[in-house]
């Protein structure tokens, strides 16, 4: 990458835009000073001067500040194992909003990018999967996005045949509650060992998690009976089983804070350092052969959140909501707009699709759109009528005016068509159980609010949901005078390489800080601009 910032003069100097100006120069060493006369610490570029030489302004050089570079910033094992230059991800947005061409970017810019499988057709997933590997061919940095299906435990199996059919690289998890057998079998499965006796994985699996007793399972072995009852239904052979109880299941724990779309809503100051414990702890008691590093994710959409997640310890991290503003995001222009207008408070939480009978929520956009109204209306409803035909004549019309724009009988005709081709199962269910015909028809319209955000449908435009959480107001409001406030320059490897850089400056900045300089606010500060 590189940093056109201008460069101070390379004279010593004390003066608060002089240190600034050093700070930002983050390739280049530069020297600590202490004046003499009065112990004050300043900063300059690296000459041939010497710790603890006088540099003949009467001040002394007394440490020296070696080059950063973004791709230091996190772990360097998580670079070579996931052939990435930059310890940087950009999340699965669902149903397909993460498209191939954006993971196929991320790849090309030495990143590491998973596409959106979440809520789309197997056979949508695998065209997806085969247009990846077209493109990368055997390149090990790009993945695909499994999510947790509680509700349609045959999709989230068949998913997984797919990824394992494919031999996509790298499967992130995504939503899990608790571990089920075919996320067991998508990190198991091909388990060998190389000559030198390492345990080497098939596909590396990552655990996006927001809860320390669900990172607890991905951080140990895969339980010692599901992996017999994989064994004996020919899931996985003894020997992968065998290895399985050697190592943690997941190679990398996403720790997922305050984000878009599923989300608890936890600070990351407050979640990372307790899924870092836990990751210590656990490893020192089971004595596993391999460690797992640990990233994070949520509301991470400016340098100064980066290089604070970085300053914890995060191995990576994982943008989502940022990227949907990216020209190869899979969402529409005019949804574009409406999170390019947003702020950090105009998000809210709204009912979940894939998990609506459960109560889960995920956070989307609220400005400019009552999707997260309409949507908790029909949650309320199906929480106090038994069925369809049980609600009032009063609520049957709001619900057809205000929400479906069709008649009941209608948007169950469509959702009954859906399901007989997806899984006739749910039909049949449905049939027999009033309860859950209701939940299909309410969920027809969730799913649906999002496809018509992705599409820009322009009828709809007051029903689209765009998950996002408050990182896409903090993005708006640093970007807004830059270089990426132009929609048109805000390209996925634009968006990844402003935020490493600038948090690489961030973290120079307090660097120097921690040195002893009085560093002024103007070094913690990083305006886009278009880099390489």
């Amino acid at each position: 990458m590189q940093n056109h910032a201008t460069q101070a003069p390379p004279d010593t100097g004390f003066a608060p835009e002089h240190i600034a100006a050093v700070t930002r120069e983050v390739r280049a060493s530069a020297d600590v000073l202490v004046r003499a006369q009065d112990g004050m610490r300043g900063l300059r570029f690296s000459d041939a001067a010497r710790s603890g030489t006088e540099t003949g302004t009467g001040s002394s050089v007394i440490g020296t500040l070696p080059p950063l570079y973004p791709e230091w910033l996190g772990d360097r094992r998580f670079c070579r194992d996931h052939g990435v230059r930059f310890p940087y991800v950009a999340g699965e947005m669902a149903n397909g909003i993460a498209t191939p061409r954006l993971v196929v970017a991320m790849a090309r810019a030495e990143m590491l990018g998973f596409f959106g499988a979440a809520g789309l057709g197997l056979d949508r997933v695998e065209q997806g999967i085969d247009e990846l590997s077209g493109a990368l061919g055997e390149a090990p940095n790009w993945g695909v996005n499994l999510i947790h299906a509680p509700t349609e435990p045959g999709v989230e199996e068949r998913t997984v045949d797919l990824l394992l059919a494919k031999r996509v690289p790298a499967v992130s998890a995504s939503a899990f509650m608790d571990l089920t057998p075919a996320v067991v079998r998508c990190a198991i499965d091909g388990l060998h060992v190389d000559p030198a006796g390492r345990i080497v994985r098939r596909r590396r699996l990552f655990a996006k998690v927001s809860r320390p007793e669900v990172a607890a399972r991905f951080l140990s072995p895969a339980p010692s009976a599901m992996l017999r009852e994989l064994v004996e239904r020919g899931g996985l052979t003894a020997a992968e089983a065998r290895l399985a109880e050697r190592i943690p299941l997941a190679q990398d724990i996403t720790v997922e804070a305050d984000s878009g779309g599923h989300t608890d809503n936890r600070p990351l100051a407050s979640l990372f350092p307790a899924i870092v414990d836990l990751r210590d702890r656990l490893a020192a008691r089971l004595g596993l052969d391999e460690s797992v590093r640990i990233g994070a994710a949520g509301g991470l959409g400016t340098p100064g959140a980066l290089a604070a997640a970085f300053a914890l310890g995060a191995d990576y991290v994982v943008t989502g909501s940022v990227n949907q503003l990216a020209v190869e995001a899979g969402l529409s222009d005019d949804a574009k707009d409406l999170l390019g207008q947003a702020d950090i408070a105009d998000v809210t939480m709204a009912p979940a699709a894939d998990m609506f009978e459960l109560g889960v929520k995920v956070q989307v956009l609220r400005k400019g759109t009552m999707f997260a109204g309409r949507a908790g209306q029909l949650y309320e409803w199906y929480r106090d009528y038994p069925s369809l035909s049980a609600l009032p004549a009063e609520v049957v019309g709001k619900l057809e005016k205000n929400v479906l724009g069709a008649s009941v009988d209608e948007v169950w005709a469509w959702t009954r068509a859906f399901w007989q081709q997806r899984d006739p199962r749910e039909v049949a269910r449905a049939e027999q159980d009033p309860k859950h015909r209701m939940a299909l028809v309410f969920r027809w319209y969730l799913g649906s609010a999002s496809r018509w955000a992705i599409e820009g449908e322009p009828t709809r435009r007051t029903d689209y949901q765009i998950w996002c959480g408050p990182a896409v107001g903090a993005f708006n409001r640093w970007s807004a005078d830059g270089f990426l406030a132009r929609p048109a320059n805000r390209s996925v490897v634009q968006i990844a390489l402003n935020l490493l850089e600038g948090a690489a400056v961030f973290s120079r900045a307090q660097q120097a800080r921690s040195h002893g300089l009085a560093v002024p606010p103007t070094a913690f500060a990083f305006s886009p601009r278009r880099l390489a």
